[in-house]
């Protein structure tokens, strides 16, 4: 058997998909990676063959460094809040998501007829590509990696929050400004992909919204016992998978850290992409010292931080799986993968939300108990200290705990492969 896995070139993205095609690895089955050349190193590490496909104009192996005019404009929009910083993605969105959709189409197309995959799984973020396995009839499993609410059910936008922490409180106004600009945007987009369906398979059914369009079986990242339970009623039908938590290796110094101190572990990452708001960071690290906590920070690309203790572990990158397996709390931006990660390893978070899907991620993580939320522009490192010490000290590491038990009993990957069959 083969199987497909088709992904954009982001390392965030193709880690999680990688991770569940281990299923097929360890049961000794062929896999291979249809993406761009920036995360070939990652196929390579999982021991997967790698088929070339390029799915947008950029690409991410590791943190990215926000130098350009676009990066510097989207992180200028999270310093002016949750409405402005969605405005700005929403806006972007007419560019990003389906980037030369025919030519893309095409060569997805090639990429399967030269594989021929038995089961195929593909981002579900990955647009174009989705939309030539829609076009050319070729059965494909959807996989959301982000929070479900990245798939639109019921009345909901894309784009538009289904759901937000209890720390932001956005205008009335401002919201009703974001929720016209995510439909018009919605509706342009549309037209996009009915315009290539209509030159790639003439008689396809044109979509009536396209953000909403879907693969089968749709396969969903995250913990069903997060997800409201209401929401989960209006999807197509679906597996949620709990997480996808790859193994990581921790070199010998990090391990000789982790065994030097029996202190709480604190574990603080925004991310391969938001570790460039630094000016976050470094309230939290001022925060976290005046705590009886050992840290390990992974700072990205986070520059002018403040002078940390010897005894905290402060690197570029981090093993974060492993470091999850030991911590007592994580402080992150609330990404998907982080958030499954620490829930897998049944670790409580301090949720900092900065864009997309974050929100509603760091909305469910408080309403669940696995967690408390802060707005990261209003936030002193004295409510930091204080929301680190009310965590530890409340019912979440238990509720959590309790959750990882469940997460680590029924593994994704598994879960996966089990929906494909």
């Amino acid at each position: 058997m083969t199987l497909l896995v088709i992904s954009p070139d982001y390392a965030s993205h193709l880690l999680p998909l990688a991770t569940l095609a281990t299923a097929w690895r360890d049961a000794g089955e062929r896999v291979v990676v249809a993406t761009g050349p920036a995360t070939a190193p990652i196929v390579t590490s999982f021991g997967y063959e790698r088929t070339d496909l390029s799915l947008g104009r950029n690409s991410n192996a590791g943190v990215i460094q926000p130098e350009d005019d676009a990066l510097r404009g989207f992180f200028a929009a999270t310093r002016r809040g949750l409405v402005e910083t969605l405005l700005h993605q929403a806006r972007a969105r007419r560019s990003d998501l389906l980037w030369d959709p025919v030519g893309r189409a095409h060569a997805v197309l090639k990429a399967v007829e030269e594989v021929k995959p038995d089961r195929i799984i593909v981002d579900h973020l990955a647009f174009s590509a989705r939309l030539g396995l829609t076009a050319f009839d070729v059965p494909h499993a959807d996989v959301v990696l982000g929070h479900p609410s990245a798939l639109p059910v019921g009345g909901e936008v894309y784009g538009y929050p289904t759901d937000w922490p209890a720390a932001f409180d956005p205008s009335p106004m401002a919201l009703a400004r974001l929720h016209q600009v995510c439909r018009d945007v919605r509706d342009a987009f549309t037209q996009e992909w009915n315009a290539a369906l209509r030159v790639l398979s003439p008689s396809a059914k044109p979509s009536d919204d396209a953000l909403a369009a879907h693969g089968a079986p749709l396969l969903l990242n995250y913990p069903e016992a997060l997800h409201d339970p209401a929401r989960t009623t209006l999807l197509p039908p679906h597996a949620f998978l709990g997480s996808a938590v790859r193994t990581e290796t921790v070199p010998a110094d990090i391990a000789t850290w982790l065994d030097a101190d029996d202190r709480p572990l604190v574990y603080v990452s925004f991310g391969s992409f938001l570790s460039a708001r630094g000016d976050v960071l470094a309230k939290v690290l001022v925060g976290l010292r005046s705590l009886d906590v050992r840290v390990a920070v992974a700072t990205g690309s986070a520059r002018a931080l403040p002078a940390l203790p010897d005894t905290w572990l402060a690197r570029t990158h981090l093993p974060q799986t492993a470091l999850l397996a030991r911590a007592a709390l994580a402080v992150t931006h609330g990404g998907n993968n982080s958030v499954t990660e620490a829930l897998t390893s049944g670790v409580p978070m301090l949720v900092l939300p900065f864009s997309t899907d974050q929100f509603a991620g760091a909305a469910s993580v408080e309403a669940s108990g696995t967690g408390a939320a802060l707005d990261p522009n209003k936030v002193t490192p004295i409510a930091i200290a204080d929301a680190v010490r009310e965590l530890l000290a409340g019912s979440s590491p238990a509720v959590t705990a309790e959750l990882g038990e469940q997460l680590r009993a029924k593994p994704g990957p598994l879960l996966a492969r089990a929906a494909l069959i």
